[in-house]
């Protein structure tokens, strides 16, 4: 009994490995190589705004919050990013606003910076939640099909935005 329990335990595990040997990999996820998950998020002046509706141009897809030094630093860059090459890429900029003391703090923020990317705001933390996004500031690109070709955990310069995004100078 215990043979035929253990041989079938075994026809089980290598029938399982060779079925998701051949089983493409077409899910969503935040791994590099895996499409981004969508996120739908009202913008600071109240807007609507979504991944699927930015497919066709590459995205800098930045998690921040108005408390972090490091934020503060990379905001410029990426607002110069949106300036010099807003025709092919977009920033889109999520405020954890979960963790701000109030929306008033967030506009304070990108009026002093006179930022004009658009500020996503996460008001639940939700999709911080769903990217599992541990540390701030954290970034993610994606290709023109919203795949997600780098993740990078701290404040990106302008030139390392370049870099990541394969930008023609």
């Amino acid at each position: 009994m215990k043979k035929i329990l253990a041989i079938s335990i075994l026809v089980f595990l290598v029938g399982y490995a060779i079925y998701t040997s051949f089983t493409p990999n077409t899910k969503e996820g935040i791994t590099k190589g895996n499409a981004a998950p969508n996120i739908e998020l009202k913008t600071l002046d109240g807007k609507e705004m979504s991944l699927e509706t930015l497919k066709g141009k590459k995205v800098l897809l930045n998690f921040w919050a108005t408390w972090c030094p490091p934020c503060r630093a990379e905001m410029p860059d990426m607002q110069k990013l949106q300036d010099n090459f807003g025709e092919e890429v977009v920033v889109a900029a999520v405020n954890f606003t979960s963790s701000e003391p109030n929306k008033d703090s967030v506009k304070k923020f990108v009026d002093e910076l006179a930022l004009t990317i658009p500020i996503l705001m996460d008001e639940k933390g939700k999709v911080n939640s769903q990217y599992e996004v541990l540390q701030y500031p954290t970034s993610y690109i994606l290709d023109e099909n919203g795949i997600i070709t780098e993740k990078y955990v701290g404040a990106l310069s302008y030139e390392q935005m370049v870099k990541m995004l394969e930008i023609k100078k």
